[in-house]
């Protein structure tokens, strides 16, 4: 399993309706929280093993309604 951090920053107005977009359409999505600063959401996704990063990205946050930007992280490690 892997697990990414996408920050997503949306249109005015749409945080709201783009994290509750997330959580009911894209199954990968576990958590997305509200964050300060040069993006609104930070959404945290399961992919499995196999799954290409970039192209659930690009074809499953990209293209919620009220999305203007993403930032991806891939994670390598947990420690606790």
């Amino acid at each position: 399993m892997q697990t990414i951090f996408v920050l997503v920053k949306c249109e005015l107005g749409k945080a709201y309706a783009v994290a509750d977009s997330a959580i009911q359409s894209v199954e990968q999505v576990s958590e997305v929280y509200s964050i300060s600063g040069q993006y609104d959401l930070l959404m945290k996704c399961y992919l499995a093993d196999a799954a290409d990063i970039g192209h659930f990205v690009t074809g499953s946050i990209q293209t919620l309604p009220g999305i203007k930007d993403t930032f991806t992280m891939i994670t390598f490690k947990a420690f606790a």
